[in-house]
């Protein structure tokens, strides 16, 4: 009974083996007609450009940091403004933060400086701050952390003039890696999360809202419930977008990437991060996630090859999986996302693919989430609560 059952099993390890394989073939397909899309609809220009404020929420240094601040400054618009907004008047962003500001002038650049605490999501809290320092009534959230090229704001901006569009997102890529680890990441974002949202977007299998890079009216966030509505989840770009489809709104995908530049400052950073990233997914939409065991191709296939000691078929079966996994990638860090960095990091592919079981795992059984060294319970409906009093001292302020 118990040799029946171990077959049983090692046959059960097959099940993801080619489910993630078949996956494959459906990303590579849905980055071709991604790219074909893209090239055939462009949208139009509207008859007059609004005036916009740029929403950019900032928590102390980081990499490339000026240079992805000034980005924000140089857009090719008639009339925008930039509002940097930061939690602490002793943050050590705020020396940049004021010379940006002398560089462009404060018609242009507004530095805020409030000590918001209206939920556990730093980053709400940051940008709360800085909403009320916004002068125009569309609004753009970039975070901190992404490269602006001068075309961005006419791109996000253009899709609002359609009445049936709530919301509109930009899709973004890693960018900037220098470690192993880092590459890591990079290919975590690009390789694996970014082939699931343009699977996604072309199938039309689920609907999602990316809050790195978003536009909005501030009437659409009025309706929702404003900011402080979004303060206590972990996934407020999904939870926004949430709302918005419910008021009967569309939130609109503009086939156009940003880069946000990885910044990890040691190996046990990037884990922590794998998990935080898999904790987003599962709060976001728990039986999707789980699901995504099926498609986890790599390390089920290692696992049906160890469980057969000796027989060839089981390292076939992992030397295809991999492989196809491999080109399944390259197609979607190439033609797809023009990612040349991702593409020289594809040996990493494969030992990232093997961690990333064990993160799963972990974001199913692990309760708690870290954000800039603060420990927060995660709940099953994707809200944070503070772990201790003092922690809603040292929220996180930007992702």
């Amino acid at each position: 009974m118990a040799t029946i059952a171990w077959h049983a099993l090692q046959w059960l390890l097959l099940v993801p083996a080619i489910g993630g394989s078949v996956y494959a073939v459906l990303c590579i397909l849905a980055v071709l007609r991604f790219r074909a899309r893209a090239n055939s609809r462009p949208v139009p220009a509207p008859a007059s450009w609004p005036p916009v404020t740029i929403l950019k929420p900032v928590h102390g240094l980081e990499k490339d940091q000026r240079r992805n601040l000034r980005s924000s400054c140089l857009q090719d618009y008639a009339e925008f403004q930039v509002v940097f907004s930061v939690q602490d008047g002793d943050d050590p962003a705020l020396p940049l933060l004021y010379e940006i500001q002398r560089e462009f002038g404060p018609g242009r650049v507004t530095v805020a400086v409030e000590n918001v605490r209206h939920g556990t999501n730093g980053k709400i809290n940051n940008m709360i701050g800085g909403l009320g320092h916004a002068r125009h009534d569309v609004l753009v959230i970039s975070d901190s952390d992404i490269h602006l090229e001068p075309d961005y704001l006419k791109t996000i901006v253009a899709p609002l003039g359609d009445p049936d569009v709530g919301c509109v997102c930009t899709l973004y890529k890693a960018a900037g890696a220098d470690s192993w680890y880092e590459r890591m990441e990079l290919l975590t974002l690009n390789a694996d999360f970014m082939a699931n949202v343009l699977f996604a977007h072309v199938s039309g299998a689920s609907r999602f809202c990316l809050g790195a890079s978003a536009a909005l009216s501030r009437s659409t966030l009025e309706r929702i419930g404003g900011l402080e509505a979004l303060s206590n989840y972990l996934v407020e770009d999904y939870e926004m977008g949430r709302r918005i489809w419910g008021l009967g709104k569309e939130v609109a995908i503009v086939p156009y990437f940003v880069d946000t530049i990885v910044d990890l400052k040691s190996p046990s950073h990037w884990w922590s991060h794998q998990v935080y990233w898999d904790q987003n997914t599962r709060a976001a939409r728990p039986y999707a996630f789980f699901a995504t065991a099926l498609v986890r191709s790599v390390p089920f296939a290692l696992l049906f090859a160890l469980a057969r000691p000796g027989d060839p078929l089981g390292w076939w079966v992992f030397a295809g999986a991999a492989a196809l996994r491999l080109v399944s990638a390259a197609v979607v860090l190439g033609p797809g996302l023009g990612d040349g960095e991702g593409v020289r990091s594809l040996g990493l592919l494969i030992p990232r693919d093997l961690s990333s079981l064990a993160t799963w795992l972990l974001a199913f059984t692990k309760r708690t989430t870290t954000w800039r060294g603060a420990r927060f319970i995660l709940t099953r409906d994707g809200r944070l609560v503070a772990r201790d009093p003092m922690t809603k001292d040292r929220l996180r302020t930007a992702h």
